[in-house]
């Protein structure tokens, strides 16, 4: 970094020392990969009997896999909807009682990202903005940090879903970002 010198101008300074960390194209690819890697395991979680998807596991803050899945896709619904001016209401367990409703929410909350995502210039994925929620709580973020956090709060999930199914006796394949050269060649995302 250089020092401030005699005649320079600061503003100046600061615009040129300010970049971009996140860009759209990033976003969306870890976006790509996240919902890939979430796919895997609901496809791993689908062949589970109903009763162990529902079953409780103490030591989980969302007991059952149906419960963590369905806080994956909350979460980033409620995320991109508060960055978009907008409310979420939550899913419960009864809205999707198995993974094929699952998977269809996943993919309403995929798209719903991506289709921010199009509206947003690089500028805007990078300027912070003030997030109001439902509950009347405030937050300023960039909406960078926001989606970035949404992506690896998704993963952390996806390592407990992943435990969960160990513990019930279904231990889960690879599921992660090691697998996408096999699931680019998939095409699903």
């Amino acid at each position: 970094m250089r020092r401030r010198g005699p005649g320079r101008d600061f503003a100046a300074e600061m615009q040129t020392m300010q970049r971009l960390v996140f860009t759209i194209e990033g976003i969306q690819e870890l976006h790509r990969w996240t919902h890939a890697s979430l796919g895997l395991v609901l496809d791993h979680v689908a062949k589970i009997p109903a009763d162990d998807y529902s079953k409780e596991l103490a030591g989980f803050g969302f007991p059952t896999l149906r419960q963590q899945v369905i806080h994956i896709f909350n979460c980033e619904n409620t995320w991109v909807m508060a960055l978009q001016k907008r409310s979420y209401v939550d899913r419960i367990a009864g809205d999707c009682p198995n993974v094929p409703e699952a998977k269809l929410l996943q993919e309403e909350t995929r798209q719903r990202t991506l289709g921010y995502l199009s509206g947003l210039t690089e500028q805007q994925l990078n300027i912070p903005t003030e997030l109001r929620f439902p509950d009347g709580d405030t937050a300023i973020h960039k909406p960078s940090f926001v989606l970035h956090h949404v992506l690896t709060h998704a993963f952390h999930h996806k390592g407990q879903i992943v435990a969960m199914c160990r513990l019930l006796g279904y231990p889960a394949p690879d599921t992660d970002l090691n697998q996408f050269d096999r699931i680019r060649s998939v095409g699903d995302f």
